[in-house]
């Protein structure tokens, strides 16, 4: 049996749900306890690592009972796995849940089995209910736990003539308050930030994520550094919140690596057009952010250098997943067309 439309609707209740909860090395997850009438009975989500999963937050709110012979909607497949809580599959069992309807399958190697779990036990499952919209909300948890490595955004801002910086090498400012505000907003929704030696050389990032006002947001990325230079002890980073990691080669796989196991799972890559292409060159760049503002520039200084296209054959094919207009200056939020072949770790 599809999913009935009361079941729809609860879905995407769950998908809002889910943002209630942070981001972080676990997934936004939201759920919904719907009786065998279609009546909501009860809400929930994930609250943070530790906390009970989504299906376990709504149950809790029921009486003992409650939930015999409800439906549980969830963004995402209930787990078959203990970690710091016990298995979501389990808990539903023990509810007395009849159906789930999911929207995304779990790729997890330890948590996933959670819907063949509930089949044995006579549960009725429907998958791919709204995955789409699961896959949009997850896609930064998705990539890491597929790949292995952290989701990578890489981000640069540019001229309507494609410029990075003018011929003597200025940049500050292309983009205006707006555009700059967007980016400042992103760097906090991630975990690291990352830039090459020559940029901290040039610019003296201080990396930080701020509001309009200059005042330190509450979640700060940590500071990245990438290159064979010293940091020099003026350095703006220095005085970030956090420590900076230092990189001395340019072994992106070892790189990502290293963040992944340390718990990042999303960088942002601000590190000028020579780090930009290498991240792009090599398959790693997950999501591209093209801040472009309507002036011209010409000159050498482009956005992007050599990115390993020999011919128009080669061309790298990206989709518009959605364009914004900031002040004067435009978004646009691109990700590669091709299914990952490259960067896979």
């Amino acid at each position: 049996m599809p999913a009935t439309a009361a079941e729809t609707t609860a879905m995407h209740r769950a998908l809002a749900l889910a943002l209630e909860g942070p981001r972080g090395v676990n997934p936004q997850v939201g759920a919904v306890i719907l009786s065998h009438e279609g009546a909501v009975l009860a809400e929930g989500w994930h609250r943070g690592a530790g906390t009970p999963h989504a299906e376990v937050d709504a149950l809790s709110t029921l009486a003992p009972g409650a939930a015999q012979g409800a439906t549980a909607v969830v963004t995402l497949e209930p787990c078959n796995h203990t970690g710091r809580t016990g298995p979501c599959a389990e808990a539903l069992i023990a509810a007395g849940i009849a159906r789930v309807v999911y929207a995304v399958d779990d790729p997890g190697q330890e948590s996933s089995g959670g819907a063949e779990r509930l089949r044995d036990a006579g549960v009725d499952v429907i998958s791919g209910v709204c995955a789409t919209d699961g896959a949009a909300l997850l896609h930064d948890w998705l990539t890491a736990t597929n790949l292995g490595r952290p989701h990578v955004t890489v981000k640069w801002a540019q001229s309507l003539d494609g410029r990075a910086a003018a011929a003597d090498g200025t940049s500050q400012w292309i983009t205006g308050p707006e555009a700059r505000h967007d980016v400042h907003r992103r760097r906090s929704a991630a975990d690291a930030i990352v830039i090459g030696t020559g940029t901290l050389l040039a610019d003296d990032p201080a990396l930080t994520a701020r509001d309009a006002d200059g005042a330190l947001l509450p979640h700060q990325p940590r500071p990245v550094i990438v290159g064979h230079r010293d940091v020099p002890p003026t350095a703006a980073v220095r005085r970030h919140p956090h420590p900076f990691v230092r990189f001395a080669g340019d072994d992106l796989v070892a790189m990502l690596s290293a963040l992944h196991a340390d718990g990042v799972q999303r960088v942002f890559v601000e590190g000028g057009p020579t780090l930009a292409s290498t991240f792009v060159r090599e398959g790693f760049a997950d999501e591209v952010l093209a801040y472009i503002a309507p002036v011209l520039i010409g000159g050498p200084l482009t956005a992007l250098t050599d990115l390993g296209v020999p011919t128009i054959a080669h061309q790298r094919r990206l989709s518009v997943i959605a364009t914004h207009t900031l002040g004067d200056d435009l978004l646009v939020i691109a990700r590669p067309h091709e299914i990952h072949t490259q960067g896979d770790i």
